[in-house]
């Protein structure tokens, strides 16, 4: 959509390391967070862990 926020975060499930051309434009400076739950099983405590591990990254926006 044309007018949809960047995105910040992006919480990848079962232990996947693929973006799968996801959200490709809006996602450019996401950060990825790779949790091991399947889709079914990802709750709150998942959820709590994967922004605890972004929140904990220095983002530098395709900077070095």
């Amino acid at each position: 959509a044309p007018h949809a926020e960047d995105v910040d975060v992006v919480i990848r499930t079962a232990g996947e390391m693929r973006l799968s051309n996801f959200l490709t434009w809006h996602a450019t400076y996401a950060e990825y967070v790779c949790a091991t739950e399947l889709w079914p099983e990802f709750g709150i405590g998942p959820y709590h862990t994967a922004l605890r591990e972004f929140q904990g990254r220095e983002r530098r926006f395709g900077g070095v």
